[in-house]
C-alpha cells in the first residue's frame, strides 16, 4: 500500500482522505480538489539503439536512467508551488522540433503485447514510488501515436493494456491513473482501430479498470476534442487544451461538462500559454503545463527554468493561493531561446515569455535592428504555428542582437535585449 492514495468523490479529488490543497494554510477553497499538473512525458524515455543522438543541451551522453533521476531530483520544487500530479508515457511523445518519432524506438512492449520491458518497468516503477513519497499523483499514459506500430494488431494493443495494469496492479500503487492513449484521434492511431475509433477506447477503459483492480481510468483525443462516450466510460475526463484560444478551451470544458457535470475534468496537456490558467481556476477545472522545448525534448531539462516554467509555477501557486516571494516588475518578462545549450543544427526558438501574457497586446521581434516578426497570440513566439508548437530560427554567424518589444494593454511599451 502506497503512502499517497488518490481518491476521487463527485469531480473532486481527494489525497489521502483529504481534498487536495485544502492542507495548505491561506489556499483558495475554489481551488480544492483540483490536481494541477505537467506534462513530463519523456520520464522513462528511451531509444534503443539510437541514444548517441541525445548527447546534447549539455550531456556528453544520453543515460535513460539518469534521465529518470533528474526528473525525480526536481518533483519536490514543483510539489512546493502546488503541482500535485504528472503524466508520464509508456511510449514518451515526439520531440516536436528535431527528431522524427518515427525514427524512435520508445517501446517497452513486445509485438503481442504480453510482456514489458524490465528497463522500462524498472524506471517506472522507481518514478512512480518516488512520487509516492512527497505526495503527487502519477497519470500514466500507455501509448503514443507514432509508437504503437510495434504492437502486431489489435489484440496486442488489448494484451498490452492488460500487461500494464498488471503491472500498476500488483506493484500495489494506489498514486495513479490511467490514460489509455495521448490523443487517440490522430492519424498514427489508425493503424491499431481499437484504438482510434471511440467504441474500441471504451473497451480499453474497461479492461484497465479490471485488470488494474480498479484504478481511475480515462483517454485523451487531441486538443480541442471530446467525445461523450468515452467521457461517460471514464472516471477521470481527460482533455486537452493544446490549439485553443481561451475561449475554445472554455467551450470545450462546458460541453465536457454538460454530459458529465459530476466528474473530475483533467486537462494533462495544454502548452505554455499560462493564460490559460484563469479559465482553468474560474471552471474549477485541473490544468496540465506543457513545454515541448524545456520537457518534451530529450535529455529533458526537469527544472524549474528560467522564464516560461517559472511563470507556470507562479501563477499555479498563486491561483492555489500558495504564498510564494513577489516577482518583480522587471523580472516578469524573459526574451527564452538564447540558453546555451538549447540549440539544434544552428537553430533556436526564440519566444517572450510573461508572468500575465494577458496584459500584452502584441509583441515586435528584431533582429540586427530589423524587424523580423510580430506575435499577437500567446504564447508570444517567432515562426507562431500554435500555441504549443512554433517554427526555428536559423541563427547566422553575424547576429549580434536580439530584440523584443513588448507592447502592454495600457500603452507601455517594454523592451528585451539579448546581445551576444
Amino acid at each position: 500500500m502506497g503512502s499517497t492514495k488518490v481518491g476521487i468523490k463527485g469531480s473532486k479529488f481527494y489525497i489521502n482522505g483529504k481534498l487536495t490543497y485544502s492542507d495548505i494554510e491561506g489556499s483558495n477553497p475554489g481551488a480544492h480538489g483540483l490536481l494541477m499538473n505537467a506534462r513530463f512525458i519523456q520520464g522513462v524515455f528511451d531509444d534503443k539503439g539510437n541514444r548517441g543522438r541525445y548527447a546534447r543541451f549539455g550531456y556528453e551522453v544520453f543515460d535513460p536512467d539518469a534521465n529518470t533521476d533528474r526528473l525525480i531530483e526536481a518533483l519536490p520544487e514543483w510539489y512546493r508551488y502546488g503541482l500535485r500530479a504528472f503524466t508520464v508515457g509508456f511510449q514518451g511523445g515526439g520531440p516536436c522540433f528535431t527528431i522524427n518519432n518515427h525514427t524512435i524506438n520508445n517501446n517497452p512492449y513486445s509485438e503481442d503485447g504480453t510482456s514489458l520491458d524490465g528497463e522500462y518497468v524498472r524506471r517506472m516503477e522507481k518514478l512512480i514510488i518516488a512520487a509516492d513519497n512527497i505526495g503527487m499523483v502519477v497519470i500514466v499514459s500507455f501509448f503514443y501515436g507514432a509508437q504503437t506500430r510495434w504492437l502486431k494488431d489489435d489484440n496486442s494493443v488489448r494484451n498490452a493494456v492488460k500487461t500494464a495494469s498488471n503491472f500498476l496492479r500488483d506493484r500495489g500503487f494506489t498514486n495513479v491513473i490511467i490514460e489509455i492513449a495521448n490523443e487517440h484521434n490522430i492519424n498514427e492511431f489508425k493503424i491499431h482501430p481499437i484504438l482510434y475509433n471511440p467504441e474500441g477506447i471504451v473497451s480499453l477503459i474497461d479492461v484497465a479498470r479490471r485488470e488494474s483492480g480498479g484504478m481511475p481510468v480515462g483517454c485523451s483525443g487531441g486538443g480541442g476534442y471530446s467525445n461523450r462516450d468515452i467521457s461517460m466510460a471514464s472516471d477521470v475526463v481527460l482533455i486537452h487544451g493544446n490549439g485553443c484560444s481561451r475561449q475554445h478551451y472554455y467551450n470545450l470544458i462546458m460541453r465536457v461538462r454538460e454530459w458529465e457535470p459530476d466528474k473530475p475534468i483533467v486537462c494533462n496537456e495544454d502548452s505554455q500559454a499560462v493564460g490559460q490558467l484563469e479559465v482553468a481556476f474560474r471552471t474549477k477545472t485541473s490544468w496540465g503545463y506543457y513545454n515541448n522545448i524545456t520537457k518534451q525534448e530529450p535529455p529533458a531539462n526537469w527544472g524549474i527554468s528560467a522564464g516560461e516554467d517559472t511563470y507556470f509555477a507562479y501563477r499555479m501557486a498563486e491561483g492555489i493561493g500558495i504564498k510564494m516571494t513577489n516577482i518583480h516588475e522587471g523580472d516578469r518578462y524573459c526574451l527564452q531561446g538564447f540558453e546555451s545549450n538549447f540549440t539544434f543544427e544552428g537553430k533556436r526558438w526564440i519566444r517572450l515569455a510573461s508572468l500575465y501574457p494577458e496584459e500584452i497586446n502584441f509583441v515586435d521581434f528584431f533582429r540586427n535592428g530589423d524587424l523580423i516578426y510580430t506575435a499577437y497570440d500567446e504564447p508570444y513566439t517567432v515562426n507562431y504555428i500554435s500555441n504549443w508548437l512554433q517554427g526555428p530560427c536559423l541563427i547566422k554567424e553575424e547576429d549580434r542582437e536580439w530584440k523584443a518589444l513588448i507592447h502592454l494593454r495600457n500603452g507601455r511599451i517594454i523592451e528585451k535585449t539579448f546581445r551576444k
